[in-house]
């Protein structure tokens, strides 16, 4: 029988939303929610519905969702982190991949909501491996084309704030002047592939 990845089970990592933890890195508490963080639609910038992720399907909340990356939001204040944005229609420089949010920013219904409450977003950085849900299927920027993962894949920080290995559609490639391998950061790398056995993207992080 293959072992799915993605069934959540405690003997194989710690569930957190839709992040499975297998290696931890470290649970980053530091830094304040942007307030668009509670707002943001999902997807948050490109919305053409050929272009939207399968992954997102179902899901109608509102805020930054577990699972998606964590950005530099220097535009709302020094030491805050949210989700990706543009102003006007231009990609925004200084707004770098921090790591993996961990819970919604909103929480659940009838559950405790620490998000709205502190105001903080913990996400995952420095290093470990995890397995997420949530990860763009679609090409982002240009004509919608489905997206295939392998192992050895680079993943980077799309410009809806998921994981994609198509550097073209990272949101720091899209900043003008900076569409150069060098500007873009490397989130992680794939691990095991999403496919029929597997539910998960399954990767080691590296921010």
């Amino acid at each position: 029988m293959p072992l799915s990845l993605g069934q959540g089970s405690g003997d194989f990592g710690e569930t957190s939303g839709r992040v499975q933890l297998y290696h931890m890195g470290i649970r980053n508490a530091l830094g304040v929610l942007s307030a668009d963080a509670f707002t943001q639609a999902n997807p948050p910038i490109v919305t053409t519905a050929a272009n939207v992720s399968t992954t997102l399907t179902g899901i109608a909340k509102t805020g930054v969702l577990s699972a998606s990356v964590a950005f530099t939001r220097p535009d709302s204040g020094n030491g805050h982190h949210g989700g990706p944005v543009q102003v006007g229609a231009a990609y925004v420089a200084g707004q770098k991949p921090l790591g993996i949010f961990l819970n919604d920013a909103i929480g659940n219904a009838f559950e405790n909501t620490p998000g709205v409450a502190s105001g903080r977003g913990p996400y995952v950085s420095g290093q470990g491996s995890l397995g997420v849900q949530l990860w763009e299927t679609q090409i982002q920027i240009g004509a919608s084309t489905a997206l295939t993962y392998a192992v050895g894949d680079s993943l980077y920080a799309s410009v809806n704030g998921l994981l994609t290995n198509r550097i073209e559609d990272a949101y720091e490639w899209n900043v003008v002047g900076q569409n150069d391998p060098d500007f873009v950061t490397l989130m992680g790398v794939v691990k095991v592939a999403p496919d029929a056995d597997n539910s998960l993207l399954v990767f080691d992080l590296r921010v």
